[in-house]
């Protein structure tokens, strides 16, 4: 029992430092050039797979996001070399089901063992990313979930998320 007036040392745990150093993505409309957008504004490095030809729904991926592009123009490709060069996947959407390619993404994880995870509107997205992190060593992180085509307003979401989350990139 602690009476008043005493003391006691108390050790604490050690505070989680965590930082992402590098952030890629697909480069698709939406929540992946949110993401390389938000990279490059912050002065961190970016890159990712992208299908050959630059290849987009919108046209040709822009040249000021430094992809390298995959032998094949089928996003699914890209998707699956981005997961597998990351030590984790975070999928930003604005509603809580994933469907279509970010759907995928999140298979693509599961499949090849890597740490996923989504966040949606309505999280405390800020908590979640840093439980997430300081329970997963991530150094790359892929950034990926819908296209602007199908999730209208995700690159606004995308950015106002990862500008909560901002802590934890380096």
């Amino acid at each position: 029992m602690i009476r008043r007036g005493e003391r006691h040392n108390v050790t604490m745990p050690p505070t989680v430092n965590i930082r992402i150093a590098h952030i890629i993505s697909g480069a698709q409309t939406g929540a992946d050039r949110a993401a390389l957008d938000w990279a490059i504004a912050h002065g961190l490095p970016h890159g990712g797979w992208c299908p050959a030809g630059r290849r987009a729904e919108d046209g040709v991926i822009p040249d000021i996001y430094q992809m390298r592009e995959t032998p094949s123009r089928a996003y699914e490709s890209r998707t699956k070399c981005n997961v597998r060069d990351s030590d984790a996947t975070l999928i930003i959407s604005k509603n809580p089901e994933l469907s279509g390619g970010s759907k995928r993404t999140r298979e693509f994880a599961i499949a090849l063992g890597k740490p996923c995870l989504h966040l949606h509107a309505g999280l405390d997205s800020a908590a979640a990313l840093r439980d997430f992190l300081a329970s997963n060593p991530v150094t790359v992180l892929n950034i990926a979930g819908p296209r602007e085509s199908t999730e209208p307003g995700i690159g606004s979401f995308v950015l106002t998320t990862l500008d909560t989350c901002r802590d934890s990139f380096a």
